[in-house]
Parts: structure tokens; sequence; C-alpha cells
């Protein structure tokens, strides 16, 4: 479906946008993830979860082919995407996540995602490693990202770290409330102020 700015009122109501890089050995796939809201005894609501970032690593199983099946999975928080976003060209940073932590599978998958600079200073590495207990897995899957590439993620993680946070939802409140107040008030004294 062509999205034309006169159907924009009649947009699906999900929509789905990701950014992918395809390479020798893996492919990367960057996806942002709406954030959730709980709705207060008050009728209005509340954010109860930040939205964050799915990175899917699929490894290559031949020239321009990727096995989705055994794709690794790694969620970055808002807090992570800033440490990215902040990376200069020398520097890298590590992130480690246990899915089932506070359960009672803790310490069964560990997950550990590298970003680390690349030694012709061309771009960054991407290096998810993946130890699942649960399921016999042991994987590490890695990407060169060029920077070009990287360029475009920090663009995009800028883009979207206000909607991960919901604060788009709360700035059309706000939109809401004007119009509500400009309704409510008397024209008049709003020419009266500007006139002075």
């Amino acid at each position: 479906m062509k999205l034309h700015p006169r159907s924009l009122g009649q947009l699906p109501t999900r929509v789905y946008v990701g950014y992918s890089v395809y390479k020798g050995k893996a492919a990367l796939t960057v996806e942002p993830m709406t954030p959730e809201f709980s709705p207060l005894d008050s009728g209005a609501f509340k954010l109860s979860k930040e939205g964050f970032v799915l990175l899917q690593f699929a490894p290559a199983v031949g020239v321009r082919q990727y096995d989705w099946g055994r794709k690794q999975v790694f969620s970055l928080s808002v807090t992570e995407i800033g440490n990215i976003i902040s990376l200069g060209a020398k520097v890298s940073c590590e992130f480690f996540h246990d899915p089932n932590k506070g359960r009672s599978d803790e310490g069964k998958v560990r997950k550990v995602l590298k970003v680390e600079p690349l030694p012709d200073g061309s771009g960054h590495f991407f290096n998810l490693s993946v130890q699942n207990k649960l399921v016999n897995v042991d994987e590490s899957i890695y990407i060169p990202i060029t920077k070009a590439e990287f360029a475009v993620l920090v663009s995009s993680f800028n883009f979207i770290i206000p909607y991960l946070l919901g604060w788009h939802t709360f700035a059309n409140t706000m939109k809401t409330d004007d119009a509500n107040r400009a309704n409510s008030a008397n024209p008049r004294s709003a020419d009266f102020e500007w006139n002075r």
C-alpha cells in the first residue's frame, strides 16, 4: 500500500518499520517497539513500560541468504541506545542481559552485545554472544557496520527516543488541552493581551 499525504488520516492502526544491514557473515535488523501505558483511576494514562529497539541478528547460510530461524535477538533500552549514540570512533561498549533475571531460570540465558570500533576506523563491529542452557545454544554472531550505516542508526535512534519514552503521546495531549482552552476562552481576551 502506497501512502499519500491525502490518505494519512486512513493509516492502518499498526505500521512496521526498521533498518537492515546485510553482510557476508550475518544480517542485522533494527526495529523500534512501542511503549506501554496503563490507565489510572482518574481516566488518564501513565507510562508503564518504555519502548525499546529490537536488534535481530541472523547468520548467513549462503550468498545473500540468512537463516532467520536461527536469529538471535537483543532488546536495547533507551539508556543503552544513549550509550551507542554517544560512542566515539575509537570507543566501545558492552551490554549484558539475562532475560530470566528474577525468575527460576535466572542465569540459564546469557546475552552479551559488544559494539567495538573496527581496527581500521571504518566503523564498528556489532557482536552478539548468546549462551542458552535451556536449549543448548552457544552462538556468537558479528557484523561490521560502516560509518555510514552507523550514522543512519544514530540518526534513527535520536529520532525515536522521545517516542520510546512516550513523550509524543504527552505532546498530543498538550495539543488537545490547548485546543480545549482556546475553545473555552474569550477570544477578545487574547486579542487584548497582544494589543497592549
